[in-house]
Parts: structure tokens; sequence; C-alpha cells
């Protein structure tokens, strides 16, 4: 029995530094893309001071394992934005999950045109706002980015969550966070808010 306790001890912390590490490679990509002038969304008076994005510490508690529900029969609709612009999104699926107990669902999304690029045809959609929006968070929600999951179990991890284009430049038309993915919780992980 002790020798079973011990194995799962070591595979839950061998798995969760993988995630830790993978939440700190994406943030150090993310500052690194940002910084990058031909890649950055950022207007050229930000861009030129220009240090590094804000982050709530990684924390372990929110990289979940959601239970995934595929959605069938699913219309297309146009997905307001913060522009005029209406691109086509179908809902794809719904994420079920807990944090400090309390159950959460979020919808995930597939862009219909997106998925006809090559490497994008599995490619889905998390947008989501909760209750540090406009505090610490962009009060316009975040986004995560997600692959078709192979079985009904996937990871989430809001560690990696990060703020709309819009959120740094008014010249970016970004999707707007459908009403059904606000949580009613804090998620103090990912990226904060880049201006008051």
């Amino acid at each position: 029995m002790k020798n079973i306790i011990l194995f799962l001890f070591c595979f839950t912390s061998t798995y969760a530094q993988k995630d830790v590490a993978a939440a700190e490679k994406f943030q150090a990509e993310l500052n690194k893309n940002y910084a990058d002038s031909l890649k950055s969304p950022l207007m050229k008076e930000d861009l030129k001071q220009f240090k590094g994005l804000d982050f709530y510490p990684i924390d372990e508690k929110y990289i979940v394992e959601a239970i995934f529900i595929r959605t069938k029969r699913e219309k297309s609709f146009k997905m307001k934005t913060t522009t005029s612009r209406t691109p086509m999104y179908k809902k794809y699926g719904e994420l079920h999950f807990s944090i400090d107990g309390k159950e959460l669902k979020l919808n995930v999304y597939q862009n219909v045109d997106l998925k006809k690029k090559p490497g994008y045809d599995d490619y889905l959609f998390l947008p989501f706002s909760d209750l540090t929006c406009g505090k610490d968070s962009y009060i316009g929600g975040r986004y995560i980015d997600m692959r078709i999951p192979k079985s009904e179990k996937v990871i989430v991890d809001f560690n990696q969550a990060y703020n709309p284009y819009c959120a740094y430049n008014y010249e970016y038309s970004c999707p707007i966070v459908p009403l059904e993915n606000d949580l009613d919780i804090e998620i103090n992980a990912g990226v904060k808010k880049f201006h008051d």
C-alpha cells in the first residue's frame, strides 16, 4: 500500500512539474514575441519601454482536468468582436471542471474559416471572463488556445491565459467573450492587464 501511495505521489508531482514547466515556457515565449517588433501587438510607444508582461504567479490550482463533452449539430454563428467584423464560429464542445469545489463550465469554439487553413484544422478557441476582469486582469476577458481533445478528459491550464490583442492596441479586432463563458470565480492565473 505504501508503495502505491508513493508511486501516485511521484507520478502526480512529475505530472504537475511538466505542466508548470509548460506554463513557464509559454510565458517566456509570449514575452519574446511581444518584444519582437515584427510580431508584437504593442503600440510603438509601449514597445520601446516593454520589459515583459505582468503575470500572476504560476499556480497548479489553475491547471485543471476537465471533462470534455462534444456538442453535435451546432449551427455556425457570427461572433461579436470589438469592431464591426463578425467571424463565423461554431460551438465545438463543453468543458466541465471544478476549482475550489465549485462546479464550472466553459464552452469551447472553432473558427469556421481558420479550420480550413493548414495546421489549424484541430484548433479550438477558449475565451473566458472571470471576477478578476477589470481589476487585476483585462476587462474584456482572456483567451486560451486548445487543440481538439483525443479523449473525454483534457487539461486546461489557466496559467497560459493571454489577453486579446486589443488589450494592447485599439486597432485590432478581437472576439468578445460570450456571456455563457463568464465565470463566477476569480482566476488568478495567466496574464494580468497591461494598462489601467
